[in-house]
């Protein structure tokens, strides 16, 4: 009974030192991954002190540091022109804040009333409601710690537009973000949920549950917002690379993310009725060969090896998994004629090409690969 006792306790502590080292693990992970972001932060609110205090020579620019500190937080990996809107944002919901903090005084109802309006103003220039959060703040700021005194200036205004402007110059010239690095982070969640997408269509041809067929559907979905914040990320990516002549030998390999990403949104799509025909084939319980379910785990491993193109050029395994794909749909067209089974390869075909066109691949070519596949 005592051993028992002993090895029960001794297991324990195994599994709570394990715990705790996976705990570890995690939090370098965390500070690694922000290391980056925290230096630029660090460097232009530093900035942004620096040059109000020494060159405009504002005695306390508390907004300056503010500022840089708030657009740097707003705009990672977000375009340029999306930054300066920000900054410019932020300076002015501060002037009106100083504004109103003249007219209206200060006070409970003051308050209230000059943060709603610094939050309206921010909304106005285009600020979503982080943007919104942070006029608001500063407005409170402006209101309560450092109110104006001897009336209206610009310095404040100017501390804000100050803190912004070092902000932008910090990280698109003397810091910039790694354009590919940025991309690569957009890239990878995309195909991980693609694959998942196709292992969960495969999962339901297989088990002929509607429930699953459904979660199948869902999986494409969150698909389609992995591929639209990869968009967005291309365009911060590729303005990132033109900006900065540290960043610009990116701009080549950019381009096949590029191609790789409009590919891409055409492969959800059919991915997309890929789904919906495996929900219609389970519903009317039509039979889907064992060879179409093979098919769509291809297609799965297909978008698997197309992150290793994507990061080191080499598209055959890729491809290979794309034609294994396109062989297999083949041999169930022509051995059946059950209309969803039919649709159901058909979807697969079109998909192949899709994959194939992401890793470089000329549309003839691609299209003429799928059609010739046998076994």
């Amino acid at each position: 009974m005592i051993e028992r006792r002993l090895g029960r306790r001794d297991e324990l502590l195994g599994h709570a030192a394990e715990a705790s080292r996976a705990g570890l693990r995690t939090r370098q992970e965390r500070v690694i991954a922000g290391a980056r972001p925290i230096l630029h932060t660090s460097v232009a609110a530093a900035g942004a002190w620096l040059v109000a205090t020494d060159l405009l020579r504002h005695q306390q620019p508390f907004f300056a540091p503010i500022s840089a500190v708030v657009t740097l937080g707003l705009t990672v990996g977000q375009r340029r022109r999306r930054a300066a809107e920000i900054a410019i944002g932020v300076a002015v919901g501060i002037a009106i804040a100083d504004a109103l903090v003249q007219a209206l005084g200060t006070g409970t109802w003051q308050i209230g009333v000059i943060t709603g309006l610094a939050m309206v103003a921010a909304t106005l220039v285009g600020g979503g409601p982080l943007l919104a959060s942070q006029a608001g703040a500063s407005a409170v700021l402006v209101a309560t710690l450092q109110p104006p005194e001897g009336g209206f200036d610009f310095d404040r205004f100017l501390d804000a537009l100050t803190g912004g402007g070092v902000a932008l110059i910090v990280s698109s010239v003397l810091l910039p973000l790694n354009p590919l690095r940025l991309v690569q982070e957009s890239v990878d969640p995309l195909l991980e949920r693609l694959e998942a997408a196709l292992e969960q269509i495969a999962i339901a041809l297989e088990t002929r549950e509607p429930e699953a067929a459904e979660e199948a559907l869902v999986a494409v979905a969150r698909v389609d917002v992995a591929h639209s914040a990869l968009l967005a990320t291309l365009d911060a990516a590729g303005e990132a690379a033109r900006l900065s002549p540290r960043r610009r030998q990116a701009l080549g390999r950019l381009d096949r993310y590029a191609v790789a990403g409009g590919e891409l949104g055409l492969a959800v799509e059919n991915v997309r009725a890929l789904a919906r025909g495996a929900i219609r084939a389970i519903n009317l319980d039509d039979s889907v060969p064992p060879a179409a379910v093979e098919a769509v785990r291809e297609l799965a491993r297909s978008a698997h090896e197309l992150g290793r193109y994507l990061d080191d050029g080499d598209a055959e395994p890729a491809r290979a998994a794309a034609v294994r794909a396109a062989a297999l749909a083949n041999g169930v067209l022509e051995a059946t004629g059950n209309l969803s089974a039919v649709h159901i390869v058909g979807q697969i075909r079109l998909a192949a090409v899709d994959l194939l066109r992401a890793t470089g691949m000329d549309r003839d070519d691609a299209q003429s690969a799928v059609r010739s596949a046998g076994p």
